[in-house]
């Protein structure tokens, strides 16, 4: 990972003094703007190209081209570790220091402090997607968080990743503060990508008349403090120079790839001060709790904010983002957090999200990269870890003969750097756990691994999602104890392990379905079709962060 160097904002300063002197305005331009054409170079720092195209970039190649003997024997059986190997991107570290010369910051503790939103919990929290579930009676948590109405139930935003304080420090405490973080990614775009209620079909342009939601806004970080239950959002973006030679954002987007729209963020996990976010086909997105950027420090949004860099800020227009004629705008976050590093699966990419059709693949290839499906962190080991692993149902691959696609998913370790946050790596590569396996169940959106022991999230589209523990057993991941029936649509996993404040393990999750009360899916309806093999489905869908204590999981059968 790049370390970013000493900034320089007294350069700006005098800069803006010198142009003062000579009585001109602040360097820009009338049309200073996102530019439309794209395109696919990265230029060197301060290069004179738009370096729209994102990284990390996957090297997709097609494995109905390729002999690779198959490696899947059995689940839970061992797989190659080398296969999550990964390659250090481009370095960033001059655009973050442009922008940071450009825009205000905010620390995670003020950011905290100044939250504006409200979680509830306890008996104030009411959304329950445990209910009395269909695959026997759910294991109740032991702290539940729901969210604001408009996050409860916005077709825009859909939770998938978790993690916390815990895993970012050792002591538990990011100074006085104890934060939890949820990633969401924007799932909603009508009038972009998505049809409108009444059928209309989605055009791929957002248009002057289209609400704000057409925009494909990328991921979202909710940091929430447990003492106070309040919360706020922050905008990860994609730092890049426009076509005038001017430091600018963009919401992060995997669009080098024309199946995917944006990124999943299935998983993340805050690690010293980097923020490590899955990105499915490719790898890893890094970023940087130093460089939050703000662009309402007065906190009065009707009033454009001066920037060091001369300009001003607008967090009133949800419609912009990055610089766009001389003012900075957010889609109408406060905040954003700009891409720091990246990391690229080394191994060609065999999977694929869509067929050609538009069909979606959830199986898996069991060779080359992987997909970075979920991210989680072991603590209990040495050197700590990244665990990263895959979602998969396996099926036939009708591009290629039907042929069979038997894989239930990898799952593999990437050791870290204890003093500086970074990913461990030998000459840009970076370095792996010696173990590797097959998952023991398909169908896995998250996974924790802590003092030897694994823990599976496996999640039943509208049913009640499975929680299974598991182990190393002569070299195969084996499933040990029964079926635990979890909340409806469980997602990535967060061990808080409590070993600095003593307090008792717990382990995380969040949940992704809204409360749809036009779907009848998330309802007892035994007609319904989701329901397969007949079960009748109380359980209702439902947004939630909640928790587990390790011991009450341990407990179970």
């Amino acid at each position: 990972m790049v370390q970013l160097p000493t900034r320089h904002r007294w350069l700006t300063a005098c800069a803006l003094i010198a142009l003062a002197a000579t009585g001109l305005a602040s360097p820009a331009h009338a049309d200073d703007h996102t530019p439309k054409a794209r395109h696919s170079s990265h230029a060197p720092r301060h290069g004179h190209n738009s370096t729209w195209t994102q990284e990390p970039k996957p090297d997709y190649a097609d494995p109905g081209t390729v002999m690779h003997p198959h490696t899947f024997g059995a689940p839970g059986g061992s797989t190659d570790p080398a296969d999550f190997q990964m390659i250090q991107g481009s370095d960033l570290s001059g655009r973050i220091a442009d922008l940071d010369a450009a825009l205000y910051k905010q620390g995670v503790q003020d950011l905290m402090t100044q939250a504006n939103r409200t979680a509830t919990t306890g008996i104030d929290c009411t959304t329950d997607p445990f209910g009395s579930g269909d695959r026997g009676t759910p294991l109740a948590p032991t702290t539940k968080y729901c969210w604001q109405s408009d996050d409860a139930t916005t077709k825009e935003w859909i939770p998938q990743a978790v993690s916390g304080v815990s895993d970012a420090q050792d002591d538990e405490y990011w100074g006085v503060k104890r934060p939890i973080t949820v990633g969401s990614y924007d799932a909603w775009n009508p009038g972009r990508d998505n049809d409108w209620p009444d059928g209309t079909k989605g055009d791929g342009v957002c248009q002057s008349s289209e609400p704000d939601s057409c925009n494909e806004k990328g991921v979202r970080i909710t940091f929430l403090d447990p003492d106070t239950n309040k919360y706020r959002h922050v905008l990860l973006v994609w730092p890049y120079y426009n076509s005038f030679n001017h430091i600018s954002f963009d919401a992060v987007h995997a669009d080098e790839d024309p199946l995917q729209k944006g990124i999943h963020a299935g998983g993340m996990v805050w690690y010293g001060n980097y923020l490590y976010v899955a990105d499915t086909m490719a790898g890893i997105r890094v970023f940087d709790m130093r460089d939050i950027m703000d662009l309402n420090p007065d906190q009065d949004a009707t009033v454009d904010d001066p920037t060091q860099d001369g300009l001003t800020s607008n967090v009133q227009d949800t419609r912009q983002v990055g610089r766009q004629n001389n003012v900075w705008y957010s889609y109408g976050y406060r905040y954003v957090m700009p891409q720091v590093a990246t990391w690229k699966f080394a191994q060609p990419q065999y999977n694929k999200n869509k067929y050609q059709d538009g069909t979606s693949i959830t199986w898996c290839e069991d060779i080359g990269a992987p997909k970075d499906s979920y991210l989680s962190l072991d603590r209990s080991t040495t050197p700590d870890e990244l665990v990263m692993g895959e979602y998969c149902r396996p099926g036939q691959d009708k591009d290629h003969s039907n042929q069979s696609k038997p894989s239930t998913g990898r799952i593999a370790g990437i050791p870290l750097n204890g003093t500086t946050g970074e990913i461990s790596s030998s000459g840009g590569i970076s370095d792996v756990s010696a173990w590797g396996n097959f998952l023991p169940k398909d169908g896995n959106q998250g996974a924790a691994k802590y003092q030897g022991k694994f823990y599976l999230n496996q999640s039943h589209l509208y049913d009640s999602g499975s929680l299974w523990r598991a182990t190393i057993t002569g070299g195969s991941l084996l499933t040990n104890g029964n079926e635990i029936p979890t909340a409806v649509g469980p997602e990535d996993m967060y061990v808080e392990h409590g070993t600095a404040t003593g307090a008792a393990p717990l382990l995380w999750s969040v949940t992704e379905h809204r409360e749809n009360f036009e779907d009848p899916s998330c309802y007892d309806d035994p007609t319904d079709p989701y329901v397969g093999g007949g079960f009748v489905e109380p359980s209702q869908c439902g947004r939630v962060l909640y928790a587990h204590k390790l011991s009450s999981i341990a407990a179970q059968p």
